[in-house]
C-alpha cells in the first residue's frame, strides 16, 4: 500500500501537462511534413494531448502515417512553448495520412470522438487550456457534414453523459511539432504522464475501436 500511494504521488507530481516532456539534441527541431502519396488521403483532428491521440489514430487498419502538430491558430510555424502560451489559438493536432480505400473518413472521425473526450471545452484530464480544446477539421461539405453526422450520432447513443463540444471548422494549414513530440507514447513508455494519462486513454480508445484495429492491437 505505501508503495502505492508514493507511487501515486509521484504521478500526480508529474501531471501538471503534456508539456512535461523535454527535448534532446535535434529534438526541437520541426519534424517534416510529407506530402500524401498517390490515392492516399488526409483528415486533421485535434483532442487534448497529442501523445495519446497520435498513438490511436496510428493503431487504425488503414492509417499509414500520423504526424503530431499544430492547427487552429494565426501564427506561422509555431513553437511548442508559443502554442502553451495560448497566445497563438493552436491546438494540438494530429494529421493522419490514410488509405480511403481500406479505412474512410467516416471511420475515422467516429475513431476521433473515441479517442479523447469531446464533452470537456478547452480541457483533457490534468491539461486546461485551449491549446487542449476538441476540434475537427474539414476540407471539404462532405467532410463537415460527416462530422456533424457523428457528432449527432455520438450525442444520441450516450456513450457521454455529457454534450460534444467539438468545433468543427474549415481547415487551413496544419505545422508539424518539434521532432521529439513524433511517436512520443511508443518512446517513452514509463514516462508518468503516458502511464497514468495517455495509457488509459489509449486502452479505452482500442476496446471501444477494437474491430477497426490493426491485428496487433486488437487483444
Amino acid at each position: 500500500m505505501k508503495k502505492l500511494i508514493l507511487y501515486t504521488i509521484g504521478i500526480f507530481l508529474f501531471l501538471s501537462s503534456c508539456a512535461d516532456g523535454q527535448g534532446s539534441k535535434n529534438g526541437d527541431d520541426f519534424a517534416t511534413l510529407p506530402a500524401p502519396k498517390t490515392g492516399e488521403a488526409v483528415a486533421t483532428f485535434g483532442g487534448g494531448c497529442f501523445w495519446s491521440m497520435s498513438e490511436a489514430m496510428s493503431e487504425l487498419k488503414g492509417v499509414n502515417k500520423v504526424i503530431s502538430g499544430y492547427a487552429g491558430g494565426t501564427t506561422k510555424n509555431p513553437t511548442y512553448r508559443e502554442v502553451s502560451s495560448q497566445n497563438t489559438n493552436h491546438a494540438e493536432t494530429v494529421q493522419i495520412y490514410y488509405d480511403p480505400k481500406v479505412i474512410s473518413f467516416d471511420k475515422i472521425t467516429e475513431a476521433f470522438f473515441f479517442a479523447h473526450d469531446p464533452t470537456t471545452l478547452n480541457r483533457q484530464g490534468p491539461d486546461e487550456g485551449t491549446d487542449y480544446r476538441s476540434i475537427a477539421f474539414y476540407r471539404n461539405e462532405a467532410e463537415k457534414n460527416t462530422i456533424e453526422a457523428t457528432i449527432r450520432k455520438v450525442n444520441q447513443s450516450k456513450h457521454y453523459a455529457d454534450p460534444i463540444v467539438t468545433q468543427v471548422v474549415p481547415f487551413k494549414v496544419f505545422y508539424p511539432a518539434e521532432n521529439y513530440h513524433q511517436g512520443y507514447y511508443r518512446a517513452h513508455p514509463n514516462q508518468p504522464y503516458i502511464v497514468g494519462v495517455s495509457e488509459p486513454k489509449v486502452m479505452k480508445f482500442r476496446k471501444a475501436m477494437k474491430a477497426d484495429l490493426r491485428p496487433e492491437f486488437a487483444h
